[in-house]
């Protein structure tokens, strides 16, 4: 069976967003991972200030084939995508997805299009939502937006279960079999908890947690949630049990982190907890 993953994302020297925020997961449920990364800044951008550069669409397109001439796509059962930086890299990602299903029909290639959030609005490069809308959400198994990329993406609003559900399965209308929404917050939500929904073409699921005092909230969770729902996906080949070790996962996650009081996820704190998490919670079906 091939255990290799191609992650194709941001890179920080300080902090866990992008690839440093996926990589370490993986690894620990036991994936070799090929981190590509398509930008290198020395912190998130959540600071408001950094230092770094976003790397051209050559580079990264360079780095893939060097990757591919060493035989390491040959194995790789999923392609994860995320932070671009810019959208001319977005067909390098598209044409590596196509090379790796050349090789590995069964692989997967899930897409956490990161463009924007509640309350921030678009953080991105113009065009690269365009790119998502129009080109990857065609060719995506996976998708793995918040709610805000969500409601973009959908051309619809979400703020209820009933539109979040409609959004999901307009999204699904488009390519992708399952739809992962990371942080889901209702106009009629608890404040006491955040919730995440899956919608596949079987069914549609919902989880809750409780919500944990982090503030300013850590950058980087959507990026663990995907890079962690793709890896427990791949070993179960069950969504709603990868949902439910999804949710624990991140929420031992979002609980080191609050021990420490860290703006970062508090990954290394939580290792252990990222392969067999020491809480569960409900996975319910709602449709």
């Amino acid at each position: 069976m091939a255990t290799e993953i191609l992650s194709i994302q941001s890179h920080v020297a300080y902090g866990y967003v992008g690839n440093r925020a996926a990589t370490f997961p993986l690894q620990r449920l036991g994936y070799d991972v090929t981190a590509v990364n398509t930008v290198q800044f020395s912190n998130h951008t959540g600071y408001g200030e950094w230092t770094g550069q976003v790397f051209t669409a050559d580079h990264v397109a360079s780095l893939i084939d060097g990757v591919e001439a060493r035989g390491g796509l040959d194995a790789t059962a999923a392609i994860v995508s995320g932070y671009l930086g810019d959208a001319s890299l977005g067909s390098v990602v598209l044409d590596a997805v196509e090379r790796v299903k050349a090789r590995n029909p069964m692989a997967i290639y899930a897409c956490d299009p990161v463009m924007g959030d509640l309350g921030r609005g678009f953080f991105v490069r113009d065009g690269i939502p365009e790119f998502f809308k129009t080109k990857a959400l065609t060719v995506a198994d996976i998708l793995i937006p918040n709610q805000f990329e969500l409601a973009h993406l959908a051309d619809r609003p979400v703020t209820s279960l009933e539109t979040a559900m409609l959004a999901m399965a307009d999204i699904r209308a488009l390519g992708p079999s399952q739809v992962l929404l990371t942080s889901f917050e209702p106009d009629d939500a608890s404040a006491d908890e955040i919730a995440m929904l899956l919608d596949t073409t079987d069914g549609t699921w919902r989880v809750s947690t409780p919500r944990l005092p982090l503030n300013p909230a850590p950058n980087g969770a959507g990026d663990c949630t995907a890079a962690l729902y793709t890896g427990k996906y791949l070993r179960l080949r069950d969504p709603a049990a990868a949902l439910a070790e999804t949710a624990a996962a991140i929420y031992a996650v979002f609980e080191a982190t609050a021990a420490r009081k860290s703006r970062e996820l508090a990954l290394i704190d939580a290792q252990k907890a990222l392969v067999n998490a020491p809480q569960s919670f409900v996975v319910e079906r709602v449709r």
